[in-house]
């Protein structure tokens, strides 16, 4: 009798839908950001949009979290959406660590790989988005695996590209503190791309547990 009182699925696609929507909005501020870094205003712009899709989609896992604990039935594993929201939340909030560490580490110039890296992340955000957007019907489970697939392998091309960025660093950039920063930068977008593919993994074991 108790349970029959109790919400049975609550709006957990919605949130998951409107969480994504923060994630893929963020990851084309974060390009912006990278390919207008030399105008300051343009510059700052990018990072308080950043900001803005980080705090909005902060509520919204909150509020996902909250809704988890006072429903009984849940569509998917209560596990699974723990950790699909809480890992989707790791994507944004790697994302403005990229902003705001470019802006305290003072970093006067972007490079080809970085933007390159930036560019990749935001590839791997819209599919994130585009996965995340047909979870709700596991008619869609083809489809799924196939958007998975393609964000593992543009984690493959980020890594190669970090890699080739990394070389080229310690190669050529004569300048400790400017080595030193770019390092640094070129690992946090590497790990938006590895967030992503978390997402992904979780993504792909949700569908194929109950498609």
């Amino acid at each position: 009798m108790f349970g029959s009182l109790m919400p049975r699925e609550g709006k957990f696609f919605n949130l998951f839908d409107q969480h994504a929507a923060h994630i893929a909005a963020g990851s084309r501020a974060l390009a912006s950001l990278m390919s207008n870094y030399a105008n300051l205003e343009l510059r700052q712009a990018g990072i308080d949009e950043i900001d803005r899709e980080e705090k909005n989609a902060d509520r919204i896992t909150h509020e996902t979290v909250h809704l988890l604990h006072k429903t009984f039935i849940t569509p998917l594993d209560r596990d699974s959406i723990h950790q699909l929201i809480t890992r989707m939340d790791d994507i944004l909030d790697l994302i403005q660590d990229v902003a705001e560490s470019a802006m305290l580490y003072d970093l006067q110039r972007i490079t080809p790989e970085a933007q390159q890296l930036a560019d990749l992340n935001q590839m791997c955000c819209e599919r994130v988005q585009a996965a995340v957007g047909m979870l709700s019907d596991m008619e869609n489970a083809e489809a799924i695996l196939k958007v998975c697939g393609e964000i593992d392998q543009l984690e493959s091309d980020a890594d190669r590209v970090m890699r080739s960025a990394m070389s080229r660093l310690f190669r050529d950039e004569s300048d400790v503190r400017q080595l030193i920063k770019l390092k640094a930068i070129y690992e946090l977008l590497e790990a938006v791309s590895d967030k992503c593919e978390d997402v992904a993994n979780i993504i792909e074991s949700v569908v194929l547990e109950n498609a």
